[in-house]
């Protein structure tokens, strides 16, 4: 049998024994089709012709292509499952798949806000309004304790020593955790818990909440995500809440944080989750030198007049 009469015998097994869903199965059959008709042109036509060389052409291909690793990705799932059914039906007489391994995922640095982006974010809100100044304490407060929104709304007035300059949060897992917040972020608070938040207290039903809506209960995520959207579209380019997270990590370690103080200062359980700001912050290493160095541009120059 052909490939092609393969591909529609495996459809139909996806689909009738399987009982995969229908979007899965066009999924799986969009992936080898395009397969299939890779092996068609270079003269694979019957299953025992496929060897492990054409799968291996065939990626090497997508990646000349330029195709996106989540791509590729999909494709050896794809491919796996199809030889592994041809294996079954006795079509080949190994699995010419068995030996794909999946590219790793390029892990990008989160993105953050530059410095300049960030003081045209904090100085949005009126604080003139009981409601601005409540926008600003908390925004100043996530940059300066790199807080998660869930973490931030849950946090009663209780969790909040100004005095002495920390909070207390629980994150992930309900792990409790000390956050040391500076002088800036405490002001804002300060501002807030002494001239905004008792004109947004309903007297009938008291909060503890730190920070409170309009109806003088708890703020919530979405009700922070509504804000967040409003200040974005104000300044005309996306931002999200998590931004102040990434902002608050990678800022620190530009400025030559220890990382392992970072970790804790996030919550992070695994290392490797903060390393992605550090590579974010080498990033920005390396741009200062090439742009500053004399050698570095001299390199530059050099290779112009090779040129």
């Amino acid at each position: 049998m052909e490939m092609k009469g393969w591909l529609q015998s495996y459809q139909s097994y996806m689909a009738d024994e399987r009982k995969v869903s229908i979007s899965t199965v066009k999924s799986y059959i969009s992936d080898l089709s395009d397969f299939v008709s890779y092996l068609e042109a270079n003269q694979v036509n019957e299953a025992m012709e496929l060897k492990a060389h054409h799968l291996t052409n065939y990626l090497n291909n997508m990646r000349t292509e330029g195709r996106t690793t989540a791509t590729i990705t999909r494709r050896i799932v794809s491919i796996r499952s199809f030889c592994k059914y041809l294996t079954i039906k006795r079509a080949l007489d190994y699995n010419p798949a068995i030996q794909l391994e999946s590219p790793k995922a390029v892990k990008k640095p989160p993105k953050s806000l530059t410095p300049v982006n960030l003081d045209k974010l904090l100085e949005l809100p009126d604080t003139s309004s009981d409601m601005g100044l409540r926008d600003r304490a908390m925004l100043e407060l996530l940059y300066a304790s790199g807080l998660r929104v869930s973490e931030l709304t849950a946090l009663d007035k209780g969790h909040v020593r100004l005095d002495m300059g920390f909070l207390l949060c629980w994150g992930s897992g309900k792990r409790e955790r000390m956050v040391p917040v500076g002088s800036h972020g405490t002001s804002w608070v300060s501002r807030y818990l002494e001239q905004a938040r008792p004109c947004l207290v309903n007297p009938d039903k008291p909060e503890d909440a730190l920070f409170l809506n309009h109806l003088g209960t708890r703020m919530t995520r979405q009700g922070f995500w509504k804000i967040m959207k409003k200040y974005a579209n104000q300044l005309g380019f996306t931002i999200t809440p998590h931004m102040l997270r990434h902002t608050f990590a990678t800022h620190l370690l530009d400025n030559g944080a220890d990382i392992r103080a970072v970790q804790e200062m996030l919550g992070h359980s695994d290392p490797s989750t903060t390393q992605m700001y550090q590579s974010a912050s080498k990033l920005k290493i390396k741009e200062v030198y090439e742009s500053n160095h004399p050698r570095a541009q001299m390199r530059e120059t050099e290779h112009q007049e090779q040129s």
